[in-house]
C-alpha cells in the first residue's frame, strides 16, 4: 500500500511535469533541458554560419575574384570583410574558431538531454569559453561597424547567436552557483535574462542604423 510520503512526491512530480522538486523551483532556462535547447539551437545555427563561411573563405583563397553569396553592395559584403586583418587576428581565419567553439557547445547540449551532470569545472570553463567568445565578437561587431564599414550577414547570425549564449550560459552559472553572487542577483538575472538579451539586440540594431545611417537616409553617395 503506497505511503502518504510516496503519494506527495508522485503528486509533487506530476505537478512539475516530471521536474524534481528543486529543479522545478529554478528559473526556466537555468533548467537542463531547456538550457539544452538553447545550446543547441544557437551553437547548430553559429556552427552552421561559421560552416558557411568557411567554405566561402575556401572559395575566395582558391580565387581572389571569387563572389560571396553574401556580397550584395559595399556596405554587405562577406568577401570584403574576409580580405581584412580583422578577419584573421590570430593568424588564420576566425570561422575556423567557431567551427571548433559551437561544435563544444552542440556537444555540452546532448550531454544534458542525455542527463549528464556535467562537473563544475566543466561549467566554469564553458563560461571562461562563451564569456571570451563574447567579447570577442562585440570587438569583431565594432570593427565592422566603425573600421571597416562593411557588414558581413554570415558574421551577423554568429552575433545575433552569442547574445543569447552569453546571457543564458552566465544566467545558468548564477543561479547553480558556478558564479557565485548574492541571491537577490540570481533572482533578477533568472528572472530577466530574456530581457537583458532583448535589449542587447535592440543596442546592436540601434548601433548598425547609427553606424550606416547615411545609406539608411539616401546620402552615402551610392
Amino acid at each position: 500500500m503506497p505511503s502518504p510520503a510516496s503519494d506527495n512526491l508522485a503528486h509533487a512530480s506530476a505537478s512539475s511535469g516530471g521536474l524534481s522538486q528543486a529543479e522545478a523551483q529554478l528559473p526556466r532556462m537555468a533548467r537542463d533541458i531547456p538550457f539544452a535547447w538553447l545550446l543547441l539551437l544557437t551553437g547548430t545555427i553559429a556552427w552552421l554560419a561559421s560552416g558557411a563561411l568557411v567554405l566561402e573563405k575556401l572559395q575566395v583563397l582558391a580565387d581572389p575574384k571569387h563572389a560571396t553569396v553574401c556580397d550584395i553592395n559595399p556596405w554587405i559584403s562577406c568577401g570584403d570583410v574576409m580580405k581584412t586583418p580583422q578577419s584573421s587576428v590570430f593568424g588564420f581565419p576566425n570561422m575556423f574558431i567557431g567551427i571548433v567553439a559551437f561544435a563544444v557547445i552542440i556537444t555540452t547540449a546532448m550531454a544534458l538531454f542525455a542527463g549528464a551532470k556535467l562537473a563544475r569545472w566543466y561549467w566554469v570553463g564553458l563560461q571562461t569559453g562563451v564569456t571570451l567568445g563574447f567579447v570577442f565578437i562585440v570587438w569583431l561587431w565594432s570593427q565592422a561597424l566603425y573600421v571597416i564599414h562593411i557588414l558581413c550577414p554570415f558574421c551577423m547570425v554568429v552575433w545575433a547567436c552569442m547574445i543569447p549564449l552569453f546571457v543564458f550560459v552566465t544566467v545558468r552559472n548564477v543561479v547553480h552557483g558556478v558564479i557565485p553572487a548574492p541571491a537577490g542577483v540570481a533572482k533578477v538575472l533568472g528572472d530577466y535574462g530574456w530581457i537583458i538579451v532583448a535589449l542587447l539586440y535592440v543596442a546592436v540594431i540601434a548601433s548598425i542604423f547609427f553606424a550606416f545611417i547615411s545609406v539608411f537616409v539616401g546620402t552615402s553617395g551610392y
